[in-house]
């Protein structure tokens, strides 16, 4: 099952100004400037916000997305990883990176109001989760008998509420540049797993919340993304004791997210391995065998907000 703590596009590109060129053109304006340095910005969004960006998948996908071009607002609680990324990838791109927790709602007004700053967020990547609101310590996830209440209110509070509230405050910024929203999704939010009760049903939530937003701004795209088995720290956390080296490393993936803001399909619910099967026309149906015994290669993919 996946576990993750993680991007729509835009397809305006904004205009560029055109310049008369030959050797009438140069003696009015002079030479040509020589073409700055780094990546030339891909189309799609300028700017784009993520949570969760220190680490796992957050981190792979700001990597990819600085690498073309894109301006980063950046996430994540651990404030010295975070700052680690910050100075890695400021030196490909603009990058402002402001360490706190979704939940924290003078944080989210703050990163909102540096995507505005750097001229509005065209893609928003909800990407921070937790697995059960607190810290397992090597234990266990806990069946939804013994499942401490307060955990499952943090589990909600991170996975749901947070993203949700976050995406209300950048709504403004996407409308304004037809944007996208991506929500991490998992497995677990369509299969019943055993221990995975909180946090699947907090995905099965976001999964919601992503269709009706959806439903509701139907000049966005809004895409709830399951990206599968990865080797990620808080899967550890989800298998104590297991070796998890057989699992793919979250940038296999990031391939899946790249498409999305290239071809930008319908809004709805992805799987990262179909989007990496070729590219992507409709949205992927729920997979089958909900409430049915788990499989024997159960995924986590999501990342610690």
């Amino acid at each position: 099952m996946n576990a993750s703590q993680t991007p729509p596009a835009q397809t305006a590109t904004g205009t560029r100004p055109s310049a008369a060129t030959g050797p009438a053109a140069e003696l009015a304006t002079g030479p040509a400037p020589e073409p700055a340095s780094g990546p030339v910005p891909e189309p799609g969004p300028r700017v784009v916000l993520i949570t969760g960006a220190s680490r796992g998948l957050g981190l792979e996908l700001a990597r990819a997305l600085a690498a073309e071009g894109r301006q980063l607002v950046l996430t994540a609680r651990n404030a010295a990883e975070l700052a680690a990324v910050e100075a890695e990838l400021a030196a490909v791109t603009k990058v402002v990176a402001l360490a706190g927790s979704v939940v924290d709602d003078d944080h989210r007004e703050r990163l909102a109001e540096a995507a505005a700053a750097l001229g509005g967020a065209g893609l928003l990547i909800n990407n921070a989760s937790t697995l059960t609101g607190y810290d397992l310590a090597g234990a266990a996830l806990p069946r939804l008998a013994d499942f401490p209440l307060t955990g499952l209110l943090e589990t909600f509070e991170v996975n749901v509420l947070g993203p949700l509230a976050l995406t209300q405050l950048v709504l403004p910024q996407l409308r304004e540049h037809a944007g996208a929203v991506v929500n991490l999704s998992s497995d677990a939010a369509v299969e019943a797993y055993e221990g995975w009760g909180g946090y699947g049903a907090s995905k099965a939530a976001l999964d919601h919340v992503s269709a009706v937003l959806a439903a509701e701004e139907p000049q966005l795209r809004v895409w709830a993304v399951d990206p599968g088995d990865m080797r990620t720290r808080m899967h550890q956390e989800a298998f104590p004791g297991e070796d998890i080296s057989d699992r793919p490393l979250p940038r296999t993936v990031v391939p899946a997210f790249l498409a999305l803001l290239r071809e930008r399909p319908a809004s709805g619910r992805y799987r990262a391995a179909d989007l990496l099967g070729g590219p992507p026309t409709s949205p992927a149906p729920a997979p089958a065998g909900a409430g049915t015994e788990p499989s024997d290669a159960r995924t986590t993919d999501e990342e610690h907000r």
